[in-house]
């Protein structure tokens, strides 16, 4: 089901690797992913999540301050039962285990455009598909997927209405307004407002809403190194000054923090 990301036509199976009829040759990476991501599709060198961000993100979250956020996807995605499926904006990895264990016998894939996430994801389910690979061209074909996921990601509504076959559907997991309301209290003077539903404007015709939840709940971080992990997977970690950042990171007291997040699931109409 993997296209060539230079010519879009169907890879087939090489040595160490894919390949496609005009002769397009990627490799496999011993780590186990593909690199589908042409330097012509770069907007930088490496473009994604630098290593820092990652290692943060991976070090957060395998303490499981966000493991309720992963059983429920896992929960949603089990419903559904596709043959085939993708997390878009994988990240290193996390989410998409979780997914992979509800899905044992469905043919799953991953992407990121950041290769250092990429890298990691790989020993977390070695049975996925992993991809480097742009969210605004992905390289499977039209109509090959039946579940989608989309934690924290961007999202190109018309690409995964593209990848999406009818009746199959798009996971969208995104932070509602109180999402970490007391971690953005001490780093900003004023909160900015967020809207939960304004991605509902973005999508498409011949995407319908399904089901929409809220999982609120909250969390404690005791130490210095699991706040400076959330600010640094964060866009916290640069907006904030150093000031503010420091005084989070180093206040004596347990932090307690807010999580809440919004799953919607939208079909593809017939």
């Amino acid at each position: 089901m993997l296209t060539c990301p230079i010519c879009t036509a169907m890879l087939a199976k090489a040595e160490n690797g894919m390949v496609c009829p005009s002769g397009h040759r990627f490799d496999r990476a011993r780590q186990g992913y593909l690199n589908l991501l042409p330097v012509q599709h770069k907007n930088s060198r490496d473009p994604g999540d630098n290593l820092a961000m990652v290692e943060a993100r991976r070090n957060f979250l395998n303490e499981g301050h966000y493991a309720p956020v992963a059983t429920r996807l896992a929960e949603l995605a089990a419903q559904h039962w596709p043959k085939r499926w993708l997390d878009i904006g994988c990240g290193e990895g996390y989410y998409t285990a979780k997914i992979a264990e509800a899905l044992p016998r469905a043919d799953g894939y991953a992407l990121d455009i950041s290769r250092e996430a990429v890298k990691r994801a790989c020993k977390r389910a070695p049975k996925v598909n992993w991809l480097v690979a742009s969210m605004a061209r992905v390289p499977l074909a039209d109509a090959s997927c039946q579940f989608l996921a989309s934690v924290f990601s961007p999202l190109d509504w018309h690409e995964a209405m593209r990848l999406l076959s009818p009746g199959g559907g798009l996971m969208r997991v995104g932070p509602t307004r109180e999402h970490l309301i007391e971690l953005r209290e001490q780093l900003y003077d004023e909160v900015r407002e967020y809207v939960d539903d304004k991605h509902l404007l973005q999508v498409p015709d011949g995407m319908a809403l399904a089901h929409s939840e809220t999982l609120k709940f909250k969390i404690k971080l005791i130490d210095g190194p699991s706040r400076a992990n959330l600010l640094a997977m964060t866009p916290h970690g640069w907006r904030a000054s150093a000031e503010r950042r420091t005084a989070v990171i180093e206040q004596a007291k347990p932090f307690v923090v807010t999580v809440s997040m919004r799953y919607d699931y939208f079909v593809r109409q017939p």
